[in-house]
């Protein structure tokens, strides 16, 4: 079946790691309760009850809601969130989003109607800064 000069199965032990960054869905009417640690694209369609640490990407939906920190390279925010969020490379809030909470980021774009509740600190140091609070109202 295999002939004798194709390589041998590769052992998956000694396969090196997936270089892509992997989706993670939260959908809508789906409750998490605990915090999620990624290093890939996490889309947030539900609510979590809970922080999210190391992703690369956080994409929280107009009808998503998280009830914790939010630290990422990326975040977009068209959802609900209440705590800190801190993205070391760029966060977009769109007009639907609502922060209650401190942000640190390198890079922002706020569109018209998104409400911020909370200090915003920009720049290389603002996201190196010591982790923020979270606001409690």
């Amino acid at each position: 079946m295999f002939p004798k000069d194709s390589p041998a199965k590769s052992d998956s032990r000694s396969a090196a790691p997936i270089a892509e960054a992997s989706l993670s869905i939260i959908a809508a009417g789906v409750r998490l309760t605990g915090d999620i640690e990624s290093t890939g694209v996490l889309k947030v369609d539900g609510e979590i009850n809970g922080s999210i640490t190391g992703a690369r990407q956080v994409l929280l939906g107009r009808n998503g809601i998280v009830h914790g920190n939010v630290t990422a390279g990326e975040v977009v925010v068209g959802g609900a969130v209440e705590g800190s969020v801190a993205a070391t490379e760029r966060l977009e809030l769109q007009a639907t989003a609502a922060v209650q909470g401190d942000i640190a980021t390198r890079s922002i774009v706020v569109l018209e109607g998104a409400r911020i509740n909370g200090l915003v600190r920009m720049g290389e140091t603002a996201v190196r800064a010591e982790p923020l609070r979270i606001a409690r109202g």
